[in-house]
């Protein structure tokens, strides 16, 4: 059975989930263990500690060693028996979690970053690839809005620089009123956001084509296959099954053009 090297961060008095921890101990249970349900847990990456306890200096973080039996699932493990192996000091923690210099946020890769996630530097915001953003997600610089493109913009979702109101977008190729915080929070978009992925249906050998047949040979003894639906067959089921009233929702987008939705969405619009 293979070592698995992680981190686990603890309450400051080094408990977790109620149970008592103690740097350079040995802890096992006789469990097979399961992720949020029973056994140690920890994160191979000490970044992602932080989905699940606060990036408070406070807390305390240690370096750990799985010697068991270890369950995973995504960014977690568990483990049926774990030695504490180290704390690790915050100004360490604060090393491993970011790739960039001098930053006390969390995952940024560029410099001198308080905000998280940001691959630019000196950003107090978050997920900015510009620099010196207190806004998120910008790509410009010295921005105080979010989604920005260009620089010193107090509104958001500018491609310009020094701007204060947020700009009108083009709805179905030409102007309309809508800002991209209205389409944001719009019913429309809401909906859209439904249309589900990999659906799947059962087809028959009957009903299936002769293109169908060779690429599923199978179906002589099943009796048909199991077909993974393309984007533009999930998005014309999804139509398919809204009421007129959520229909008339989007249809009632600014400058709407069946033709236009159907060649981006590949949604045909009955009439």
């Amino acid at each position: 059975m293979s070592e698995v090297r992680g981190y686990k961060v603890f309450n400051p008095d080094w408990t977790c989930r109620g149970f008592q921890y103690e740097v350079g101990k040995i802890f096992e249970e006789s469990v097979k263990p399961s992720c949020c349900d029973r056994g140690f847990h920890f994160c191979e990456k000490a970044s992602d500690c932080f989905s699940y306890y606060p990036f408070n200096s406070e807390n305390k973080v240690a370096e750990i060693i799985a010697l068991g039996d270890v369950d995973s699932d995504g960014t977690k493990s568990c483990t049926n028996k774990i030695q504490i192996v180290r704390e690790i000091p915050w100004d360490e923690v604060l090393r491993i979690v970011n790739t960039g210099k001098d930053c006390t946020g969390l995952c940024n890769t560029g410099n001198r970053n308080t905000g998280d996630c940001n691959t630019g530097d000196c950003n107090t915001g978050n997920r900015n690839t510009g620099n010196r953003n207190t806004g998120n997600r910008n790509t410009g610089d010295w921005n105080t809005g979010d989604w920005n493109t260009g620089d010193w913009n107090k509104s958001s979702f500018n491609t310009g620089c020094f701007n204060t109101e947020e700009p009108k977008i083009m709805l179905f190729n030409k102007p309309s009123d809508f800002t991209y915080r209205d389409w944001l929070n719009s019913d429309a978009r809401y909906l859209l956001n439904q249309i589900s992925k990999d659906v799947v249906e059962w087809i028959y050998s009957d009903d299936m084509t002769d293109e169908e047949k060779v690429a599923h040979p199978t179906h002589e003894t099943t009796g048909g296959y199991l077909k993974v639906l393309d984007e533009s067959e999930c998005g014309q089921l999804w139509w398919g099954s809204l009421s007129e009233h959520n229909k008339n929702i989007i249809k009632a987008i600014p400058n709407f053009d069946a033709a236009i939705f159907e060649q981006c969405t590949g949604i045909k619009i009955d009439d």
